[in-house]
């Protein structure tokens, strides 16, 4: 009698707080407020897509440096940005003071934020909430705090686009969480419908791309090695004996999305715009 194949190796559960751990160190580290002035069109294009009311009591989560808050606050709106990293809490606030904007900004977690359910009338996200470790419980909090009717719109980047494979690309050097799904799932319809379940009225989605432009592929490189946590904390996890691969490997991810194909390079990124209606 043949002997039967040994089952595969089970992959253990991911401690997912520890995982959010480990986010929130990355996210600390560098500083994104710079890799953030470099995309707050993706937040204005949000906002506009969003139709926001002036005001309406506006939420956005994973704030960083402000974009989307600061972009709802000059529609007229009631603004909080929630984010769970002091420094990058301080910056938006240096921006909305700078610019006169009464814009809230509180420290807290996407999975468990602080606000009673039905809070806001808008709830918006640019390339924060995709992030969270338990993607389902976020999903129910975008939920929660929005009133029924109320807007969530999101701005998520996809799996196959430049941002998509830049992380599978730093992958293949420090391989993500085993069984932790990858935040670019928040970039397909069909995620999106899974996480938000009947909890929606509508869902509206469209591509669109944001296009990173640098001088040279090499100082985009620089930049994400220098200022964006990911990638940051790949290299300091590769070392000296791993980083040179991993560069090479970014700097051929610039060179085969650039569009231009001389002198300054221009990397089209695609992302998903989402505007949904609370049922």
């Amino acid at each position: 009698m043949p002997t039967p194949p040994n089952p595969a190796p089970s992959v253990p559960a991911p401690s997912l707080e520890a995982v959010k751990a480990r986010q929130q160190q990355t996210w600390s580290s560098g500083d994104f407020a710079v890799i953030g002035t470099r995309i707050h069109a993706s937040a204005e294009a949000l906002v506009a897509a969003a139709d926001l009311s002036a005001g309406w009591k506006v939420l956005d989560v994973a704030t960083g440096s402000g974009n989307a808050a600061l972009a709802a606050a000059r529609c007229g709106c009631e603004v909080v940005g929630l984010d769970y990293v002091p420094a990058l809490l301080a910056r938006g606030r240096e921006r909305a003071a700078a610019e006169r904007l009464d814009v809230t900004f509180v420290e807290g977690d996407a999975e468990r934020m602080p606000f009673a359910d039905a809070s806001f009338d808008a709830v918006l996200s640019i390339y924060g909430v995709m992030f969270a470790p338990d993607a389902p419980r976020a999903a129910r909090e975008l939920l929660r705090v929005v009133r029924p009717g109320g807007r969530i719109a999101l701005a998520n980047w996809t799996p196959q686009g430049f941002v998509g494979e830049m992380f599978r690309v730093v992958g293949r050097h420090v391989p993500p969480p085993a069984g932790v799904t990858p935040p670019t799932a928040w970039g397909t319809e069909s995620r999106l419908r899974e996480l938000f379940g009947d909890g929606l009225a509508s869902l509206e989605v469209r591509e669109r791309d944001f296009v990173f432009r640098f001088r040279s592929a090499a100082e985009f490189v620089d930049v994400f090695r220098r200022f964006y946590g990911p990638t940051l904390k790949a290299f300091q996890t590769v070392g000296t004996a791993g980083e040179a691969a991993l560069h090479a490997d970014l700097l051929d991810l610039a060179r085969r999305f650039d569009r231009n194909g001389t002198g300054p390079v221009a990397m089209p990124a695609q992302y998903l715009e989402v505007i949904a209606t609370r049922r």
